[in-house]
């Protein structure tokens, strides 16, 4: 399906990218083709991207795919050239990134922002990954920089799928709202009265009522969105209290690695040290598991100590191996 852009939006679109950086150039003409290849030759390669005619979108989708997808190897390379300033590396790290762009994008069409505005705001999530991204962590670029594009096109759906547009901190409340509302309802068997939202939340009985009241949105707050239909509009209200997708990932390989410890330890060690760190959600008392396993307060004191002392001499043993 074409995209016709008009003058205006292609001017706005160029504005975006020169913003992040990315050159920006028009399409050759048929009669001046080879003289742009030869000077292109010449010259030093420059990122760009081709916007500014009638079928801007069409080219940019395929000037996109020029760029070749990296590797890990070549990732650490230019994450270590950026952080020294350099733009050039900057540039083909975001150019060759863009087809992820695309992607994520896709996914969110159909809510009342333009396909070409999704795109734009997914490319300020690029570039803000890009900026961010610490390659001594040993994570893929793509897998952190997928969670800043989604956001970024999350936040401009929320802004801007709406007849009347909501300040940020008034979506950010009806998320609160939202969350405190699905868990009332599971424990009072009803639906949350405003007065057991503000109590639930912390926020005034005033706040609650405007939050409430602006989620009137143009469109269906339980339409699906993203490429698979995974999630709700509603689920898209940005959230400052959401975790850098580093610290999430670290906190799942720490996980892990503490699992694989845990597997060297008799059974019933094992589950005493999961229930009391809280392996399968939050941690239980002694007490607690005492009762769960049959045991005293006391026996289950000993076997934890029992434990840990186990797992600080594996770890002595394989740090004297290393």
């Amino acid at each position: 399906m074409e995209h016709d852009l008009g003058e205006e939006d292609a001017e706005q679109f160029q504005r975006e990218l020169e913003a992040i950086g990315l050159e920006i150039r028009q399409p050759a003409e048929e009669n001046g083709a080879k003289a742009d290849k030869a000077d292109e030759k010449a010259a030093e390669p420059q990122p760009h991207v081709l916007v500014g005619s009638a079928d801007s979108l069409q080219l940019f989708l395929a000037d996109i795919g020029r760029h070749k997808l990296l590797t890990a190897a070549e990732e650490v390379t230019l994450a270590k050239a950026i952080e020294r300033g350099d733009v050039t590396a900057k540039r083909r790290m975001i150019e060759s990134n863009l087809r992820l762009v695309v992607s994520i994008a896709k996914g969110y069409r159909g809510l009342g922002v333009p396909f070409l505005d999704l795109i734009q705001e997914g490319t300020l999530g690029l570039n803000r990954a890009v900026e961010k991204f610490d390659w001594r962590r040993g994570y893929k670029f793509s897998t952190y920089a997928t969670w800043w594009i989604r956001q970024s096109v999350q936040r401009a759906v929320a802004n801007h799928a709406r007849t009347i547009r909501v300040p940020v901190h008034v979506v950010e409340r009806q998320q609160k709202l939202g969350r405190a509302a699905r868990r009332l309802e599971v424990e009072l068997g009803r639906e949350a009265t405003k007065q057991e939202l503000a109590d639930a939340t912390g926020l005034p009985l005033q706040h609650v009522d405007e939050a409430l009241g602006a989620a009137q949105a143009s469109v269906s707050l339980n339409q699906t969105v993203g490429a698979d239909d995974e999630g709700e509009l509603g689920d898209l209200f940005a959230d400052r209290e959401a975790p850098d997708p580093f610290d999430e990932a670290e906190e799942s390989l720490r996980k892990q690695g503490v699992r694989r410890a845990l597997d060297a330890l008799p059974e019933r060690e094992r589950r005493i040290l999961e229930l009391r760190f809280g392996f399968d959600g939050e941690p239980w008392t002694l007490e607690a598991i005492g009762h769960e396993l049959d045991l005293t307060r006391e026996r289950v004191r000993q076997l934890e100590s029992q434990a840990l002392a186990r797992l600080a001499a594996l770890r002595d043993l394989q740090t004297a191996a290393a």
